[in-house]
């Protein structure tokens, strides 16, 4: 709480130019995954560069109204946490499969199919919170840290792997240059500034680049003023059973990162997720699925990227989160504004991200320091939960001869490591979870 609000954290109403502010941190941050599930799937589908513009406009316009769901909430839907919603990479996969064999209507048939689908199995998925005690959540979020950090060092090499220019000298110093202003902002100045230390390092990287002629603001000149994505641009959806059935998995397996998603946020807050607290999480990603389909928009869940900015910047509250959603509603009708955040260097990004990424890390490091070790077999728990979440990032090829379902299960090392340690966890801590559980309340309280 704060001592002199008596107002938590989570529900702190900051003055608007705070807001606005931090809000435009995190979608600096979020913003180049959050066009990528557009960029791709247009490109495997043979999508024109027109059609690929309609997706991402779309993709922003709805990722700001799924972020709102969530942050704000309404009834039973939205978690009431700082989650910032966008598409999901989990659903990414199995949407080109559909689009390739079946096309882009039974896309977004799917899609909405996947979403009502979410909404209604929301109660039933939240039930299972009470496998996830602490021994979980903390192997859950630190895996969740360390998958993020392929995307990082993606960005630091440019952002295209393939690229001639991809990890070359000036990539790399632009990137450590990033990284470093950013540290010397946090570790300077207390306070406003010190709590804009990503956004400062995004603007002085970004800076930095265009001096050395390594990036440009042609596209801004390029991008219209003003666009609103219509409703179904791409035909009426049509409804297939086995794209349908490929969907509600992806949507499964969203939820089980979603359910990982909540409780790092939930720690990392101060205010821990409940059963409820799932529910109206799942609810929300359903329903923002819904008029993700709607929309010509695809499956979303919260981001983890901006999990590591929470933690870094110490700002909690929801409504710098429903600021950036509603950044994101107005990048989806003015495309300018995309196109001028679009113009933030990879590499620029990818420094800033190192620093996040490592702070979603060190949360669930924390987490896992509240957990009772010795006279228990917790460490062999953390220790295989772990390792198996890291391989799908660590070695891709690992299930390359896997397809379909199985494919679709074993690339998320969020959901391996979260199957692991509650497995783990049931079967060799039957005697010992609930003694674990109290003494965590007992730390929290």
């Amino acid at each position: 709480m704060n001592p002199s609000s008596g107002v938590h954290p989570v529900d702190e109403v900051l003055p608007p130019q705070q807001m606005a502010t931090y809000g435009l941190q995190h979608v600096l941050v979020l913003y180049a995954g959050a066009v990528a599930v557009p960029l791709i799937l247009g490109s495997a589908l043979g999508l024109t560069q027109a059609q690929i513009v309609t997706l991402i406009n779309a993709n922003l316009l709805t990722s700001g109204i799924a972020t709102l769901i969530q942050t704000l909430g309404f009834w039973k839907f939205g978690a009431r946490l700082p989650l910032v919603q966008a598409c999901s990479f989990i659903a990414l996969a199995p949407m080109i499969m559909i689009g390739k064999e079946y096309g882009l209507p039974h896309v977004f048939g799917a899609v909405i199919a996947g979403g009502a689908i979410t909404v209604l199995l929301a109660p039933a998925i939240s039930r299972l919170l009470r496998f996830f005690p602490p021994v979980v959540i903390g192997s859950l979020i630190t895996v969740i840290g360390i998958s993020l950090m392929p995307a990082a060092a993606i960005w630091l090499g440019g952002g295209n792997p393939d690229a001639a220019d991809f990890g070359s000298v000036p990539n790399l110093l632009l990137g450590l240059v990033t990284i470093a202003i950013t540290l010397f902002v946090y570790a300077r100045f207390s306070g406003f500034v010190g709590n804009l230390a990503v956004l400062l390092g995004l603007v002085a990287g970004t800076a930095i680049a265009a001096a050395f002629g390594l990036t440009d603001f042609v596209q801004v000149g390029h991008a219209a003023w003003f666009e609103v994505s219509a409703p179904f641009a791409f035909g009426l959806p049509a409804f297939g059973l086995t794209p349908i059935l490929i969907m509600t998995l992806a949507m499964m397996v969203i939820m089980a990162e979603t359910t990982g998603n909540c409780l790092a946020i939930g720690q990392i807050v101060g205010r821990p997720s409940t059963q409820a607290t799932l529910g109206n999480a799942f609810r929300a990603d359903g329903l923002s699925t819904m008029i993700g389909g709607v929309f010509n928009s695809f499956p979303y869940n919260a981001f983890t990227q901006n999990t590591g900015l929470i933690a870094l910047s110490g700002i909690k509250s929801r409504y710098v989160v429903a600021s950036a959603g509603a950044i994101m509603v107005l990048m989806g009708m003015f495309p300018k504004l995309g196109a001028l955040i679009a113009s933030v260097p990879r590499p620029v990004l990818g420094g800033c991200a190192i620093v996040m990424f490592g702070m979603t890390t060190v949360a669930g490091i924390q987490e896992l320091s509240r957990v009772r070790f010795e006279g228990t077999r917790n460490a062999i728990i953390v220790a295989v939960s772990v390792s198996v979440g890291v391989l799908p990032m660590s070695f891709p090829a690992l299930f390359a001869h896997a397809s379909g379902p199985l494919r679709l299960v074993l690339e998320s090392g969020i959901f391996l490591a979260a199957i692991t340690a509650v497995l783990l966890n049931l079967l060799l801590n039957r005697g010992t979870a609930l003694a674990d559980e109290e003494a965590h309340a007992a730390v929290a309280r």
